[in-house]
């Protein structure tokens, strides 16, 4: 049984940081590419960040040079490190494992809550 469990969401200040992790279970880790997702009230799903099988990294225009993506296959978790946060940031964040990035078998965690307000 596939499972992803997202931790580290919480309430901070503008201009904050933050700290999202995710650990996988019951898959081969280092075969699937693995994103973070974030959903605001009133909008679509988007992609914030994504790194391939071999460490490489995409980012949305809207948080490059702010968020860094990373992954350790020896502890089967992805990491999403968040700073310089702004109000729009706030969403659910929610993890995505993606065998081979070819979106034929994918997995979802349950999300997290991030909320940046003052």
């Amino acid at each position: 049984q596939v499972k992803l469990v997202e931790s580290g969401g919480g309430l901070v200040q503008p201009g904050g940081s933050l700290g999202l992790s995710c650990t996988a279970s019951g898959l081969t880790f280092s075969s699937y590419e693995m994103s973070w997702y974030r959903q605001a009230p009133g909008k679509e799903r988007e992609l914030v960040a994504r790194i391939t099988t071999g460490g490489s990294t995409n980012y949305a225009d809207s948080v490059k040079g702010r968020f860094t993506i990373s992954r350790d296959n020896a502890k089967n978790t992805v990491y999403l490190q968040m700073n310089s946060l702004k109000p729009d940031d706030t969403a659910v964040y929610t993890c995505n494992a993606d065998l081979m990035g070819r979106g034929r078998y994918m997995y979802w965690g349950q999300g997290t809550q991030v909320t940046v307000s003052s």
